[in-house]
């Protein structure tokens, strides 16, 4: 699984990237914010994106039905420190996956998500 990280902290990032790599996944790349998620998604490629509900420049929401709208889209998975039941709705709204509280990711969890999108 080619996984791309969308956050604003720099230490969640490197955290996710770690233990999503430690658990035998690729981390092809990392943005910061929406504008930068699109790009690196075109760019890159992945076969997923992990993509933080909040963004200093938009909506994961909004990013996420972007990304779906693409030629080829990558599986969208959200994330948030907000552990609500209505985000996985929200999120399969806008096109995503589902959705997965940052405290209960791992590698397993992403692919589970992604599977029954």
């Amino acid at each position: 699984m080619r996984i791309l990280i969308v956050d604003d902290h720099a230490g969640f990032r490197a955290m996710a990237r770690r233990m999503l790599e430690g658990e035998g996944h690729c981390v092809v790349g990392e943005a910061g914010d929406g504008a930068g998620a699109v790009v690196e998604a075109g760019r890159l490629a992945p076969d997923v994106v992990l993509l933080d509900l909040n963004l200093p420049d938009t909506s994961g929401l909004a990013v996420a039905r972007e990304l779906r709208a693409a030629a080829a889209p990558p599986a969208v998975v959200i994330t948030s420190t907000h552990d609500e039941v209505e985000l996985d709705e929200l999120a399969r709204q806008s096109g995503a996956s589902g959705f997965v509280p940052k405290t209960r990711l791992t590698g397993a969890t992403l692919a589970a998500t992604c599977d029954r999108g």
